[in-house]
């Protein structure tokens, strides 16, 4: 494709920064170097039509572990990662809202519960025994209990008669936060192009040469915040991670409202318009689901489906409507992994699934690498 000298002077001409992927840590990234460097040009670079990955994907879930998540996370970690981990995701939230506003992003604060089947005797009676010790660990941060213990009110069947309740976790509308963050870039005059795909970069002594799909220009500063994409770029200890998403037709009458977590996350479910989202199941084909293809499986699918018939949805009709699949990255640790590539290249990725959580934290730290 031909540029004309005024597609290329006023898009591709003297950059300062540029920011690969339009996903939260992206925009933040933008929003933060915007208001450090006013008179900046900024140019952010997405592949998809939407922000690719996860940002426009994820379950909208305004969580920070539930309590066999901070377990499990304690058996590979120390507590000071562990609590560290927690204190990003609390701080992250914060800031989220701080920047957007709740009306914006539409914050709603039902809490989180965490649900055990019937037959997850072992993980149950540990989260139990283990609930006061955690509390005690993680007062310092929410500076109150944070897990307690609820009966059954939403009539669930095959799990225990008791959920593990967090009156902190809450949920968003994803459409409306990432709508309301790229209004907000796009108001400071970041130029945002989608259909771009990022093949290469070159760092040089002054600056970064990038080859894409449709052209190659330099820039003064690179950013990496493609997350699940990120191997595409660069090497670092960060892998693809599929998550599978369903959601169902307006359901009358529907009383379930929070945040739910079942198997230690690996499935999670929520309402949103009168229906019910449902996610998860990577746990079922791990090798099958650590790649960036944006498919669903029928094993997953119908795992989700019976789960609604058998768990959720007993004894309410409901049909499915839409099906979908965003990639999260992973890795051997939980800790993002935001440093400089080089003197003009930086990376911010690996947000271990809570993109939401820490995206816009991980973006201002992407910015404070500069100092």
């Amino acid at each position: 494709m031909n540029l004309s000298y005024w597609e290329i002077k006023s898009w591709f001409t003297n950059i300062d920064y540029t920011i690969v992927g339009s996903g939260i840590v992206g925009l933040s990234c933008a929003w933060h170097l915007k208001e450090r460097f006013p008179k900046s040009k900024i140019l952010i670079l997405e592949k998809g039509i939407l922000p690719q990955g996860a940002s426009t994907k994820n379950a909208g879930f305004a969580c920070f572990g539930s309590l066999s998540e901070t377990l499990e996370d304690l058996k590979s970690h120390s507590e000071n990662e562990v609590l560290e981990f927690v204190e990003k995701r609390f701080h992250g939230l914060h800031l989220l809202r701080k920047t957007l506003g709740d009306k914006a992003i539409g914050y709603k604060n039902h809490g989180g519960f965490e649900l055990f089947n019937n037959t997850d005797d072992t993980l149950y009676e540990t989260c139990l025994a283990q609930k006061s010790e955690i509390n005690k660990f993680l007062k310092p941060i929410f500076k109150t209990d944070v897990f307690s213990l609820k009966n059954n009110i939403f009539n669930f069947k095959n799990i225990k008669n008791q959920y593990i309740f967090n009156p902190f976790e809450g949920q968003i509308d994803t459409g409306r936060m990432l709508e309301a963050l790229l209004k907000k870039v796009q108001s400071k005059g970041v130029k945002i192009l989608n259909n771009i795909t990022v093949e290469h970069f070159e760092e040089t002594n002054n600056s970064v040469k990038i080859k894409t799909s449709l052209l190659e220009f330099s820039t003064c500063k690179l950013f990496i915040a493609t997350n699940g994409f990120a191997s595409q770029l660069i090497n670092e200890d960060v892998k693809p991670a599929r998550a599978q998403v369903l959601i169902t037709k307006p359901i009358k009458h529907l009383h379930i409202k929070g945040t739910f977590h079942l198997d230690k996350g690996y499935y999670y479910f929520r309402n949103i318009d009168d229906r019910i989202l449902f996610g998860g199941g990577r746990n079922l084909d791990f090798k099958g689901e650590e790649t960036t293809e944006f498919n669903e499986t029928e094993r997953i699918q119908n795992a989700l489906e019976t789960l609604l018939k058998t768990t959720i949805l007993p004894e309410t009709p409901f049909e499915i409507e839409h099906r979908w699949s965003g990639i999260m990255g992973l890795g051997n640790q939980k800790k993002a992994i935001v440093k400089p590539l080089g003197n003009h290249v930086y990376c911010g990725v690996r947000l271990g699934g809570m993109g939401i959580a820490i995206g816009s934290l991980i973006g201002k730290e992407l910015v404070q690498l500069l100092d």
